[in-house]
């Protein structure tokens, strides 16, 4: 049978001898190999492809080796605070960090905060930085961490004008207050803010807070006040806030003052007649003179009849409450009882009662308490006095200091047998070593305490 070949039929050979048949015939050749030519969007995907797996692993690879290395102890030997500016790149916090000592890579913190950019940006501020603290800590410090907080206490009874003197004494602040802000309108707190805080931003924060707080005292009022409206408030705790320091009395204080706006009693306070002397200034520094309890002023609550115009200080918050929920007494007086506190009188003759022992007291230690923005209650109070005394003690030259006192009546003035004998209240702390003016220590966060008094 004929073999066919790549060419055809093969022709069969006719072997030449038995031994040649016995031989085996020749593979035929391989077929020729047919060549194909490459399609050029095929080969880009294939080489495109390897590339991209190349890369791949090569970003593993990078991405393991900088975490490993953002991770090492940095070379800062102990707890260190920087200030990071405002408006600086992640470059320019990388030259600082590395300048302090937190890092000695700049290009590793770049990239690992390009590579934790989806956490948030690096902020802006003081920041605490622990030793040894990594790159990767550095970074979480700059971005989640809580920048340090600096305090500022304002105690309650300062004048606005004292206050902004207080904010401008603060170092950690800066700029300066473009305006002074109307007596009374800051709450007394301790506030928080960072370092750079503008000394503006700080009297605003104050505003704002005495604007919310005076709006939900003022919604839960008593129904009965002889007060209309919340500026009468600021303007009546005010004067509790100079008249009182101690928190158990505020609001028998409040009573004490409604009771008498409710009679139409002068209120008779001695913080109002220093406030109508020195605005906003503060304090006298001395005791007050017997010509200044009856110079007219706006102020001066022993002249006019009602509410000065304006408030006297920044009250509290637990001012603002005094008042506005005062207790249900029928008080009308009060004096100061020798222990930091007063003691308090529906009528006149039990009050008299008090001042006696008050100028028990007050005559005992007379020598260890300073007279400053006071007067006293005149010797014999309770007792008859002659008319031409006009509330000048005897033996007091009219325009002489009055006498250390604390206190004679709620700023009272009650009349006695003759209708002359004047008294003085009391006004907090002012001057003494207790000013929180003088002693930077005070702290409302920390209960108010008085030292025992030294008898004599």
């Amino acid at each position: 049978m004929p073999l066919e070949g790549a060419g055809g039929p093969a022709q069969r050979l006719s072997p030449r001898s038995p031994s040649d048949a016995l031989k085996p015939m020749l593979a035929p050749p391989p077929p020729p190999r047919i060549r194909r030519e490459r399609g050029g969007l095929l080969s880009t995907l294939s080489g495109l492809l390897t590339f991209v797996v190349v890369v791949a692993v090569a970003l593993i690879v990078g991405v393991v080796f900088v975490e490993k290395q953002a991770n090492e102890p940095g070379p800062l030997a102990a707890d260190k605070i920087i200030l990071v500016p405002k408006s600086i790149g992640t470059g320019e916090i990388a030259t600082l960090l590395k300048r302090e000592g937190v890092i000695n890579q700049t290009f590793l913190f770049e990239l690992q905060a390009f590579l934790n950019r989806q956490r948030g940006t690096l902020k802006a501020g003081e920041f605490l930085f622990r030793a040894r603290a990594s790159i990767d800590e550095a970074i979480d410090t700059l971005i989640v961490g809580k920048a340090i907080l600096h305090s500022l206490t304002v105690p309650e009874g300062l004048t606005s004008e004292q206050i902004v003197q207080r904010i401008r004494d603060n170092e950690i602040l800066t700029g300066d207050v473009t305006e002074m802000p109307r007596e009374g309108t800051l709450l007394p707190d301790t506030y928080k803010f960072e370092r750079g805080e503008t000394r503006q931003q700080a009297v605003n924060r104050m505003q704002r807070a005495q604007r919310e707080a005076l709006n939900q005292i003022w919604a839960r009022r008593s129904p009965d006040l002889p007060i209309k409206t919340p500026q009468e408030l600021v303007i009546l705790a005010s004067i509790v806030e100079k008249e009182t320091g101690r928190a158990d009395e505020r609001s028998r204080v409040a009573g004490v003052f409604i009771n008498r706006l409710g009679r139409r009693m002068k209120l008779q306070s001695d913080p109002t007649i220093v406030y109508g002397l020195v605005g906003g200034k503060g304090t006298l520094g001395r005791g007050i003179l017997r010509a200044e309890i009856d110079k007219a002023t706006p102020y001066n609550t022993y002249a006019i009849e009602g509410l000065p115009p304006g408030p006297i200080a920044n009250p509290g918050r637990a001012a603002l409450e005094a008042v506005a929920n005062p207790s249900r007494t029928k008080d009308l007086y009060f004096v100061a009882d020798g222990s930091g506190g007063h003691a308090f009188a529906e009528s006149l003759d039990q009050h008299q009662k008090n001042v006696t022992r008050w100028r028990q007291i007050e005559k005992a230690r007379a020598a260890d308490a300073p007279v400053v923005d006071r007067a006293e209650p005149p010797p014999g109070a309770g007792e008859t006095a002659t008319p031409q005394t006009r509330g000048d003690a005897p033996g007091i030259l009219p325009g002489a200091p009055a006498q250390a006192a604390e206190s004679f009546t709620s700023g009272g003035n009650p009349p006695n047998a003759s209708g002359s004998a004047r008294g003085r209240a009391f006004d907090a702390s002012e001057g003494t070593p207790r000013d929180p003016l003088r002693n930077r220590a005070f702290d409302l966060n920390s209960p108010k305490t008085v030292p025992a008094l030294r008898m004599q």
